[in-house]
């Protein structure tokens, strides 16, 4: 028998009572992902497991690559779809304490109904399990969006795309809207009529890779934020990657493959300038700060607390764990951050940031570290067992603050 039961991950029963009650049956917004707009517009069928659990999805790449897999076995042309699945099951059991093990028993169960450990033993059971389901309907790219339970989904796009998939989704009953992601080093003098393109098209927010944090970037930023603010745009700031470190494999195969990692360059200063200009001019939009680098946590949790202004509940959100601290102990010191330094009830919670269609399984994940930790506090006696406080912290951060906060 596999590990996910009724009680995974919680611990003590106010968290169980948390989860059952408030969390599990709450909708999904998720406002950054990576999906394929053109892949949901045509309703994409996926061809086998290897297509649907590993395409595309360089976290479990890199696993593999640090279990000695050769790349041609992983992405390249070195052997079939199955065998290449089976590489992947034969590094998943050394995955002890990575949320990738968990997460895709999280996929096997909620998708499959599989319930079993994927092992080189059972690799072939499971493959041939997967591989029948995906040939029923509602195993569709649509399908898959809509047994997920999900009512927003924010795709990453560039500022040149046509939208033309957006528009072939405007009858989709789950919302699948643009967001605006411009290249900071090469801002063109049309960039302002791109956004009123991307606006016609529900655009409601922006977002932006902060590799570096020089003055010339902070001025590119308060430019771009002004023009957010008067559209009444989020603005995401994803802040402390360094990326393509592996030059080689860059050449070969390019970005996002899975040779990025944890930059630790210095913030603060240069952030503060940023959100202290487009204050001074009313001009600061809701934003939404990411770090993927741990030691930054008190830095944006501090951050945030300087450029609150009402009437909206945590204008400046602190992000959810990014990337690499999207994992049970990057969530919670995350969350804990958030708590000891601003609201965590006005926290708007999880999303995918994935490229792929059965990652929504990572939002239960999350809402039950969420309710594992809210549930400790509540039983050591820091918190009182307040039904109606409880319900409204939780099912806000699981779905009704994100709601109210991007007004979609």
């Amino acid at each position: 028998m596999g590990i996910i039961n009724d009680n995974f991950m919680l611990k003590n029963k106010t968290a169980r009572k948390l989860y059952k009650k408030y969390a599990e049956n709450m909708p999904i917004i998720d406002y950054h992902c990576h999906l394929s707009p053109k892949m949901i517009a045509e309703d994409y069928r996926f061809k086998n497991a290897y297509d649907l659990f590993l395409g595309g999805d360089h976290y479990k790449w890199r696993q593999m690559r640090s279990n000695g897999v050769d790349e041609e076995m992983i992405t390249g042309n070195g052997g079939t779809d199955f065998e290449k699945w089976c590489k992947f099951a034969e590094t998943l059991p050394l995955l002890i304490g990575n949320p990738i093990y968990h997460w895709t028993a999280l996929e096997l169960k909620r998708y499959f109904g599989i319930d079993k450990p994927l092992t080189p033993e059972t690799a072939k059971e499971i493959w041939d399990i997967c591989n029948e389901q995906l040939q029923k309907p509602e195993f569709s790219a649509k399908n898959l969006i809509r047994r997920s339970n999900v009512k927003v989904i924010c795709t990453t796009d560039d500022p040149y795309d046509t939208l033309e998939y957006h528009d072939q989704l405007k009858d989709f009953e789950t919302k699948v809207l643009p967001t605006f992601r411009p290249n900071l080093n090469d801002i063109k003098p049309d960039i302002t009529e791109r956004m009123d393109y991307f606006h016609e098209h529900g655009c409601r927010l922006s977002d932006h890779a902060i590799d570096t944090f020089n003055d010339e970037l902070v001025e590119t930023l308060i430019f771009l934020g002004k023009e957010y603010a008067k559209r009444g745009w989020v603005m995401q700031l994803h802040i402390g990657a360094m990326r393509n470190n592996n030059s080689r494999m860059f050449e070969k195969m390019g970005p996002d493959t899975g040779f990025d990692s944890v930059n630790d360059f210095e913030i603060a200063e240069n952030l503060s300038k940023l959100l202290n200009a487009l204050d001074k001019e009313d001009l600061l939009p809701k934003t939404i700060l990411y770090c993927l680098n741990p030691k930054d946590n008190y830095v944006l949790g501090t951050m945030l607390g300087n450029f609150q202004r009402g009437p909206v509940r945590g204008k400046i959100q602190f992000g959810s764990g990014w990337w690499f601290n999207d994992n049970r102990d990057g969530m919670e010191e995350q969350m804990k951050a958030l708590a000891n330094l601003g609201t965590l009830g006005n926290f708007v919670g999880m999303l995918t940031d994935s490229r792929s269609f059965v990652s929504y399984t990572r939002h239960e994940y999350f809402r039950r570290i969420l309710c594992n930790l809210v549930g400790k506090w509540v039983e050591e006696g820091e918190y009182p067992n307040d039904e109606a406080s409880l319900k409204r912290i939780i099912e806000g951060i699981c779905y009704e603050n994100a709601k109210n906060y991007f007004e979609f």
